[in-house]
């Protein structure tokens, strides 16, 4: 998960600064500057103080936002989903990052949310949107049968629901559309070992460091994330997890194990973006008791 990092001082950023007409002479005019100087100040130390941490995301976010005094400080919505089923695609409002409704052929857009990073409590940095899919078939016919009596409300609150969908051989899709334009492959790989490694831990123990860079070794060097960039990571048949970036295929690891820990990030007890799973859950409840 993204933690967050509070300091007690604020740091202003307008998202277009003028030109000041405060009189450079004046008392108020002086403390403004003063204090300003010491916020980057401050920030540049809390910069280099970091620089050995193991948090690339965090250390990128913080060098984009103390080389440039300029930024745009919109306040922090969730990304929902708004979607009539002749839709052909989906808008992740805050970013403006768009989903197909249906990815090979039979995969239904359940939902769309925003991994955000929250650095230092200035801000928050929105890192990729994503979405998240699963076969219409494989849903009907793997849980209409157990669950297709109940009612939307009571699935949504069903633990078994919720576990089965984790846990069964449904196809599903998690497709990430990067919107940090400073995103680097290295800060994907590190933040999935940390994130899906949590994960590995909670679900299979602790001895599944070989699983862990298996999965993380995927994401080389050599591959190039600019902003607007896509990683799909899918459960296939047989739970296996296949990684795609920009449509390449990079690797398919068969863990039944490492497809639920991925899946866990979006859609179980904590996922990245809790608005975002509440849409996933009314979404596959409503095509269980089609």
């Amino acid at each position: 998960m993204m933690g967050s990092l509070r300091f007690p001082f604020w740091f202003s950023q307008p998202s277009k600064r003028p030109h000041s007409s405060l009189d450079s002479s004046s008392p108020s005019s002086f403390s403004a500057a003063a204090a300003f100087g010491v916020g980057i100040g401050l920030g540049l130390s809390i910069t280099h103080k970091f620089t050995n941490q193991r948090d690339p995301l965090l250390q990128s976010a913080l060098n984009s936002i103390f080389s440039n005094f300029r930024s745009n400080c919109s306040s922090p919505m969730w990304g929902s989903l708004s979607l009539a089923d002749n839709s052909s695609a989906a808008m992740e409002p805050r970013t403006g990052a768009s989903f197909p409704s249906i990815l090979n052929d039979t995969r239904r857009l359940l939902g769309i949310g925003l991994r955000k990073k929250s650095v230092l409590g200035l801000k928050n940095i929105d890192v990729y949107a994503f979405g998240v899919y699963a076969d219409e078939n494989d849903i009907k016919n793997l849980l209409s049968e157990k669950y297709g009596k109940l009612s939307v409300p009571a699935l949504k609150e069903n633990k078994e629901f919720q576990e089965d969908v984790l846990e069964k051989d449904i196809c599903m899709t998690v497709r990430l559309q990067i919107v940090y334009g400073r995103l680097s492959i290295s800060s994907v790989r590190s933040a999935f070992e940390e994130s899906v490694g949590s994960r590995l831990q909670k679900f299979g123990g602790s001895d599944n460091q070989e699983l862990l860079k298996r999965f993380t070794s995927q994401f080389k060097d050599e591959y190039k994330i600019p902003k607007g960039s896509v990683i799909e990571l899918s459960r296939e048949r047989g739970h296996v997890l296949c990684t795609k970036i920009d449509g390449k295929e990079v690797g398919s690891i068969q863990s039944k194990l490492l497809c639920r820990s991925l899946l866990d990030l979006y859609v179980g007890e904590d996922p990245f973006d809790r608005q975002a799973k509440e849409n996933i859950e009314q979404k596959l409840a409503s095509l269980v008791i089609q």
